[in-house]
């Protein structure tokens, strides 16, 4: 029978994506959508947009693979299972180090970090929270060519307030001393963020720019037998490209495994 500590982790994992529970999909609506001529009319060339509200597809949900309405997290259940897997291995297995998200949406997959540890009473470890809580920023595609004509940065629905974010970890308990916020461009904050060792570093910048400056920032940092998670390594061909170079660059070996469609991670060897 499953004791009280997974129990509570296996709700927390199916609050956090709304997985059944009540919650819809945002979906775009174009006017040519709209049966009736008078609605059409009215948005045709207004500049605005009408959404579709759903239920979710279970599938869907379980792979990442949707825009939830309300649910903390938009990873999908593999990869919360896959942060568990990491995040318990390193407990297990004494692995020194905090844990951090890069790129943080709504927060929820620093939430469950943060159940993570409260479930195994883990009293010494700190999760980080970076995000710009800006959205993301524009391509800086002379820099990086890889990025030209990404279109993330014009999507306000990725732009969450750090207010929200705090007040979400704060829905499940979860606000506490053990989790410290850092808002701003990832180059701006993760190389002078006053992280010493990491044991779990998540990854989610979409940008070949925003990969490259969390792993450079943070590669140097995780211990051995830690973990690097990519979750969008296999769905933005830059991000692939910014994993890939600096894997290479770095002569980086340790085997790449596949999540779900999106997400793959790697253990640092010694």
């Amino acid at each position: 029978m499953p004791d009280a500590a997974s129990l509570y982790l296996d709700l927390l994992q199916r609050a956090l994506t709304r997985t059944g529970f009540d919650d819809e999909v945002v979906a775009p609506f174009t006017s040519a959508a709209l049966k009736h001529r008078v609605a059409r009319r009215l948005l045709a060339g207004s500049g605005a947009e009408a959404v579709v509200r759903h239920r979710p597809d279970p599938r869907a949900r379980e792979v990442g693979a949707d825009l939830p309405s309300s649910a903390e997290t938009m990873v999908g259940e593999k990869r919360l299972d896959n942060l568990r897997f990491c995040v318990e291995t390193v407990i297990r297995d004494g692995v020194p180090g905090d844990l951090v998200e890069t790129g943080v949406w709504r927060g929820g997959a620093s939430i469950f970090l943060r159940g993570l540890l409260a479930a195994h009473g883990v009293t010494d470890r700190v999760v980080w929270v970076a995000d710009s809580f800006e959205g993301l920023p524009r391509p800086d595609a002379e820099r990086y060519p890889a990025d030209e004509g990404d279109d993330h940065w014009t999507r306000p629905e990725l732009a969450i307030s750090l207010e929200q974010v705090q007040a979400n970890f704060a829905r499940y308990g979860l606000l506490d001393d053990q989790v410290r916020f850092l808002k701003g461009w990832f180059k701006d904050t993760l190389a002078t963020a006053p992280i010493d060792t990491l044991a779990v570093a998540r990854l989610d910048g979409d940008l070949y720019e925003s990969t490259t400056d969390a792993l450079v920032a943070l590669w140097p940092k995780v211990s051995v037998g830690g973990f690097v998670i990519i979750d969008d390594y296999g769905a933005i061909e830059a991000c692939k490209a910014a994993t890939d170079d600096f894997r290479a660059a770095h002569g980086i070996a340790d085997e790449l495994v596949q999540i779900d469609w999106t997400g793959w991670f790697w253990r640092r060897s010694p």
